[in-house]
């Protein structure tokens, strides 16, 4: 891990704090209007449905995505955190703040894509944000890690937001795919999913380990799926394949970064 060392600042640390906040408030004002505030549409009524929680096998059900708010309330906190001017020469802040901005631009730049573009922009852009939180996330691990504070708003804010934009991503591309697939494609599509979800439960398991047991990924992993399960137990479209398989890899989700959380305590 790198140290947390003291630093100067210097003017490019004022300017990664503006940013910061900046982008911050790009991202909430794009979250007001994707909320259907300023005269904007609902998301789940964007897109004529598609991204709605019966947009297709993947897409979890409404109450998911309520972690959003935690999610904001976080990445609003880091912001006004990162910009005391005891933080402007931290280590981790030089290390993450830039990528945490980009990660908040893309968030903005989504709710915009599902409002005025199409779905493979939206594809494209949350696939973007998803690479970038995954970069913020690796350096939030190698960088040193003092104190609750830090340990919340960077490590658990950053987790949290890779978590969940992971299942977005799938469930994003589940709605591009199921409005303009073939529709002899659909007897495949339980198959399909299953095989998706697969992915996941690989992806949460990479997450886990080299996050090095850092929770706050395989929680938002396990949240998205879990909904995900009661949409296709519960709801439509209906599949006991895919919702089963969804709370199979939400167990396995948290189980896998558990195990490597107790793992590294042990050894070390």
């Amino acid at each position: 891990m790198t140290p947390s060392a003291p630093a100067h600042a210097n003017r490019s640390d004022v300017v990664r704090q503006v940013a910061v906040v900046a982008a911050t408030c790009l991202m909430i004002a794009a979250a007001m209007v994707g909320a259907g505030l300023f005269g904007g549409t609902p998301v789940q009524d964007l897109q004529g449905g598609a991204l709605d929680a019966d947009g297709s096998y993947l897409a979890p059900a409404r109450p998911a995505f309520s972690i959003w708010s935690a999610i904001y309330i976080g990445l609003v906190a880091y912001a006004a955190w990162q910009a005391l001017p005891q933080q402007r020469a931290d280590v981790r802040q030089r290390a993450m703040g830039w990528w945490v901005a980009a990660s908040e631009v893309l968030n903005g730049l989504w709710l915009l894509a599902a409002q005025f573009a199409d779905l493979p922009t939206t594809v494209a852009v949350i696939f973007a944000l998803a690479g970038v939180l995954a970069l913020a996330f690796h350096r939030a691990v190698r960088t040193a890690r003092e104190g609750l504070l830090p340990a919340l708003l960077i490590d658990g804010v950053t987790g949290l937001h890779l978590g969940w934009v992971t299942i977005a991503a799938v469930a994003n591309t589940a709605a591009w795919l199921t409005r303009t697939a073939p529709e002899e494609w659909a007897d495949a599509a339980a198959v399909a999913g299953v095989v998706a979800l697969a992915v996941v439960a690989v992806i949460a398991v990479g997450i886990g380990w080299r996050g090095r047991g850092r929770l706050a990924p395989a929680l938002a992993l396990a949240w998205g799926l879990s909904w995900l399960a009661v949409a296709r137990l519960s709801g439509e479209p209906a599949s006991t394949a895919i919702g089963v398989t969804a709370a199979a890899v939400a167990v396995i989700a948290l189980g896998a970064t558990l195990a490597f959380r107790f793992s590294r305590r042990a050894a070390s």
